[in-house]
């Protein structure tokens, strides 16, 4: 059974565990991978590279708040649930108090990206309006994506090509191969969080009609999805460096990979309540392998200039 909501929580609180605040690296680490090319490239810019940052955490933020709502309507989120408590679920915010928080959310996301329509034109207008529609057909609508299997696609699409990529463009206006190639890795340890979170919850998910793809595979096949993401992510780093589309300084990223095979023995073994720990990890792996792969990107930059 999933533990009590807790008690004497502030409606600051609530709202801070309906943000699911552990969930938020997915959203920073494309923009900084995306940054960190556009700075590799010479066309870094400040002001939109912020309004990208403060534009994803948003729509990450909302997107939680959203799979709140959605998957408690639709029965996924139940008193047996094993995962981070919900806060509809729980009782702690009523369906109408988070439909009020996610057109809060998006609306804020919305206004910031009226500065990068004016800075980068129709593409970030047209970006912006798919990326919201997504996040709320992600447990919503009338084809909710994730209970149809397709979660691993509209994470690698949105959390990484269109992160890295927006990020980029509103910098650069343009696209660069660099800023496409960059955009994989981080979206394939996107999908590996995702994986993590599926795992953890494929009794529950079976049982309400979700069929993630970790459903479709069960738990051996889930396993074998997030050692397979994770394993690419590294590939198509290695790969871009031998085909000349990254610098060698990007192969700074692989000091993260200690803690990425960990992770995967860890997953391997650990089940139910037990991943939350290692969702939380992976989400940390992904930030750091960003954070090392941008600053091989930096650095690239930097000794070229001698």
């Amino acid at each position: 059974m999933n533990t009590a909501a807790p008690t004497k929580l502030s409606l600051w609180q609530v709202w801070l565990l309906a943000a699911r605040p552990r969930t938020l690296p997915a959203a920073a680490a494309p923009v900084l991978v995306g940054c960190a090319v556009a700075a590799y490239e010479g066309v870094f810019r400040p002001l939109p590279a912020l309004a990208a940052f403060l534009v994803g955490l948003l729509l990450q933020i909302g997107a939680n708040i959203s799979n709140d709502y959605f998957d408690f309507k639709k029965g996924a989120d139940t008193s047996e649930r094993v995962g981070p408590l919900r806060v509809t679920q729980a009782g702690l915010l009523t369906p109408r108090q988070v439909i009020g928080g996610m057109v809060v959310v998006f609306g804020a996301a919305a206004l910031i990206g009226i500065y990068l329509i004016w800075v980068a034109g129709l593409p970030a207008l047209v970006l912006g309006v798919v990326a919201i529609l997504s996040a709320l057909a992600y447990t919503g609508g009338p084809y909710p994506l994730a209970y149809h299997g397709w979660g691993e696609v509209f994470v690698l699409l949105f959390f990484g090509l269109a992160a890295v990529c927006g990020t980029y463009y509103v910098q650069a206006g343009m696209l660069s191969m660099a800023a496409v190639w960059s955009s994989l890795p981080v979206g394939l340890l996107a999908m590996a969080i995702l994986t993590v979170n599926n795992l953890r919850d494929i009794a529950t998910d079976r049982a309400s009609g979700k069929h993630t793809l970790a459903v479709r595979l069960g738990e051996r096949g889930a396993v074998l999805e997030y050692g397979v993401w994770v394993g690419l992510a590294y590939g198509v780093v290695l790969t871009g460096v031998i085909l000349g589309v990254l610098p060698l300084a990007a192969l700074l990223s692989l000091l993260s990979l200690p803690l990425a095979v960990r992770l995967m023995k860890q997953v391997a073994r650990t089940r139910g309540r037990a991943l939350n720990p290692l969702l939380a990890k992976t989400g940390q792996l992904e930030l750091l392998f960003a954070t090392l792969y941008a600053a091989g990107l930096l650095f690239s930059r930097w000794w070229s200039g001698f």
